[in-house]
């Protein structure tokens, strides 16, 4: 079931499509930052911080290197740069059985790069919560 769910993620983020998220998110997902200590929950701030990522994360430089993907986990490396530092990173996504996700970790390194997301992130999820 999670095959179908990260085909539809690949193309989310090809096409930037926020509303998409929500087909592909559970009501009570839950999402890790790599900047927040504390779990996200719930579908509408998850899609707030994809949103983000969306434009912070996802430019012409960003690209998936390997997956690994069973039974309704799959972890997906990504690399991009921003401001000139390459940023390496995983998504980590779990799924229920009808193909929802249920939890979403993202996990970046090095600092340098952790420490210019917070920064990014930040803008970005307060412009958009000024727009909504």
């Amino acid at each position: 079931m999670i095959q179908k769910t990260i085909e539809n993620w690949h193309e989310l983020l090809k096409t930037k499509d926020v509303a998409g998220l929500d087909a592909i998110l559970h009501d009570d997902v839950v999402f890790h930052s790599p900047v927040v200590h504390t779990p996200q929950k719930g579908k509408q701030i998850t899609t707030l911080y994809l949103a983000a990522a969306f434009n912070v994360l996802n430019g012409d430089d960003f690209k998936y290197l390997r997956e690994v993907i069973g039974g309704q986990e799959a972890v997906l490396e990504f690399q991009t740069v921003i401001d000139g530092i390459t940023l390496n990173g995983v998504d980590m996504i779990s799924c229920d059985e009808n193909g929802l996700i249920t939890d979403f970790k993202v996990m970046v390194r090095p600092l340098k790069a952790v420490n210019l997301i917070h920064q990014k992130m930040g803008e970005m999820l307060a412009a958009l919560g000024k727009a909504s």
